[in-house]
């Protein structure tokens, strides 16, 4: 049942919401536009606040359905955060863009917010307050995502392998933004 799931949860995450909204509601390939990214940030500067928004919040159900659907099967705290990080790699490594994805922020923002509300508020906090102090995106999204794996290191009834598992989805979103990282780093980043 589990490895369905974590099937069911990959096929989910990796639906290319982005680049299907551009296709047919705008009839172009948004990864020939702005960053070339397939995420709600992109929509939202190459197609408007209206696409932005639609896009966010599809992208965060394909990370907190599955983890609604593994909580309500009973699967213990691990596996349900493996779940979503099974989402979050579907996002990432989309099949059907050429395994190909966005940045992941959105879809894992969703499996957060199933896991751990408390854990999504810390995450939206941090997020807002660098977003708000910095004026980029990319920086807020990766200390929310740090902000989160601080909020389970200290949870005092979690396991090792929920630390584990929040680690590999703090790796995998911060590999995810290494080039914002390196443009942040030089000066270069975009700022929203």
């Amino acid at each position: 049942m589990q490895y369905l799931e974590y099937a069911l949860a990959f096929l989910i995450g990796s639906v290319p919401t982005a680049f299907w909204y551009a296709k047919y509601v705008h009839g172009l390939d948004i990864r020939q536009h702005g960053s070339g990214n397939i995420g709600a940030t992109n929509s939202l500067r190459v197609l408007g606040k209206k696409a932005g928004i639609i896009v966010l919040l599809i992208d965060l159900l394909k990370g907190l359905i599955p983890v609604l659907v593994a909580r309500k099967l009973g699967f213990t705290p691990e596996n349900i955060l493996l779940t979503g990080v099974f989402a979050v790699l579907g996002h990432l490594f989309s099949p059907f863009v050429g395994f190909k994805g966005g940045k992941g922020i959105a879809t894992a923002f969703g499996v957060i917010l199933g896991f751990s509300p408390l854990g999504a508020l810390i995450c939206i906090a941090v997020f807002g307050l660098v977003l708000y102090f910095s004026r980029y995106v990319s920086l807020g999204s990766v200390c929310g995502v740090l902000a989160f794996w601080v909020y389970i290191f200290f949870q005092p009834d979690r396991s090792m392998q929920t630390l584990i598992i929040a680690s590999v989805l703090a790796f995998l979103l911060i590999i995810s933004h290494r080039k914002n990282l390196g443009r942040l780093w030089k000066g270069t980043e975009n700022k929203i």
